[in-house]
């Protein structure tokens, strides 16, 4: 989240900072994907009664170009704060700076569009969609977001799986970007875990979650990682200090072929409006908490100089109602 105070902190520091010392973590990576959660313009007006609205000024497009973006998730609640013409924009700038976008567009076909890009000798694909926001549903030709209800009644839902089916089809590895749900909880809504389950039989093969602002326990299903909340990652949030919103991992995918090697999880904080590396005390509890989300889902984690490491596959269970 580039907006607000991290907006105003951007005008007087270069545009690495709010990366912080994860960067060459992130420059390791052959992609790098993220939930970019504000609208990069100078165009437009707050969306009518909205309470929280966040605007990044259109040179900070160069903040993700200093992390190598490869693929930006725009379906979420703030995309378009400021309107349909600053979502264009915003799209517009990305492009022009090689960032492909997926979740928004122009129009409901360019919205579901999923966003096509390369690792290595393998070619991925990134569908995202959004539970938040109904009225910015992109329809024909009007501009908007990829929303789709976590209902698999919901015609809207079946047609999201049908994506899916097709880009696994177009593609060697499909990720699902879903940004869904409430703000807080530990644990995964149950409907979140009979939906994630659902994209990855339509053959999903990582499924990115997020919306919430703490991170969840890691899922694992048919071999294929479900990531149910990755948290606040770069933002200007007050902290709970119960919840922490303030904690997150890098979470850092190996596959060999479209078969996953291991799932590495890197911990980090926000300090100062940028991600650091979590260190000592902190870093022990961010991982103790992780260790005991991910195993209520039934998926075993071990500790590694790095962070943690996803174990032998295990297939996870449904929380406790």
């Amino acid at each position: 989240m580039l907006g607000r105070l991290v907006n105003q902190v951007l005008e007087k520091v270069p545009p690495e900072y709010p990366w912080g010392d994860v960067l060459p973590v992130l420059l390791s990576a052959d992609a790098l994907i993220l939930n970019l959660e504000c609208v990069i313009s100078d165009l437009g007006e707050p969306w009518p009664e909205k309470v929280f609205v966040f605007r990044s000024d259109p040179k900070n497009v160069a903040v993700l170009e200093q992390a190598r973006v490869t693929v930006a998730s725009l379906a979420n609640n703030h995309a378009m704060d400021m309107g349909r013409e600053a979502l264009l924009e915003c799209l517009a700038a990305l492009e022009a700076h090689g960032i492909r976008a997926a979740g928004a567009g122009p129009s409901l076909e360019a919205a579901r569009r999923p966003a096509l890009f390369s690792l290595g000798p393998l070619t991925a694909a990134m569908v995202a969609f959004t539970d938040n926001e109904p009225g910015w549903e992109a329809k024909g030709a009007t501009p908007g977001t990829f929303y789709a209800p976590v209902d698999p009644t919901d015609g809207r839902f079946r047609v999201l799986l049908d994506i899916i089916r097709e880009a696994s089809r177009r593609a060697d590895l499909t990720i699902v970007s879903a940004h869904w749900g409430p703000n807080w909880g530990e644990a995964p809504p149950r409907a979140h875990v009979e939906a994630a389950h659902l994209l990855v039989d339509a053959g999903a093969d990582v499924v990115f979650g997020h919306s919430a602002h703490i991170f969840r326990g890691v899922g694992l299903y048919r071999g294929g990682p479900i990531l149910y909340s990755c948290g606040d990652f770069v933002d200007d949030y007050a902290v709970d200090e119960v919840e922490r919103n303030d904690e997150s991992f890098v979470f850092a995918l190996d596959f060999e072929g479209k078969q996953l090697r291991r799932l590495l999880l890197i911990p980090t904080v926000i300090r100062n409006f940028q991600a650091q590396l979590a260190r000592g005390r902190e870093q022990r509890d961010i991982l103790r908490k992780m260790l005991e989300r991910s195993a209520a889902l039934g998926t075993l984690l071990h500790e590694t100089r790095e962070g943690l490491e996803l174990a032998p596959v295990r297939e996870e269970r449904a929380p406790e109602p």
